[in-house]
């Protein structure tokens, strides 16, 4: 019997601080380095996408967040490199001063009001900012040669 297709999952953290998001600048990891994101990290096996944000927030940013502080804020369905499944989830209360827990993979971490991103935002993510802020909550990108 074939094996199933298997997709990868991943959650991203949308700190949200009055008119400011946080946002980190990818180093040293091979994959879009010295371009902002966001606390994000791939889904363990059997591990809930709250869960998942609990346990980034905690070893990215330092700090703590309660399951009903997670607000599910929009699913992407793309396609890049590999197909995959990112969860977008709202932060907006937390414990600790969030800091930079790795900065093996991360050489800035900062607040940006959301009038002045970055240029450099990874592409995926920008678009994900931006269908947050427009209350789209689902998106599917990179099918039928789409450029995104």
């Amino acid at each position: 019997m074939a094996e199933r297709f298997k997709l990868i999952p991943a959650v991203h953290l949308f700190f949200v601080q009055g008119e400011s998001v946080l946002l980190l600048r990818r180093a040293n990891t091979g994959y879009e380095d010295g371009n902002y994101s966001v606390v994000a990290g791939h889904i363990d096996g059997e591990e809930a996408v709250i869960q998942a944000a609990i346990r980034e927030a905690r070893e990215e940013a330092g700090v703590e967040i309660q399951p009903d502080d997670v607000q599910v804020v929009g699913v992407m369905h793309r396609l890049s490199n590999e197909e995959r499944v990112d969860f977008f989830v709202e932060i907006k209360r937390w414990t600790g001063q969030v800091r930079n827990m790795e900065p093996d993979k991360c050489d800035d971490l900062s607040w940006f009001a959301w009038s002045d991103l970055p240029d450099n935002l990874v592409p995926y993510i920008k678009r994900a900012l931006n269908n947050y802020r427009a209350g789209q909550w689902f998106d599917s990108v990179g099918f039928d040669g789409e450029i995104w």
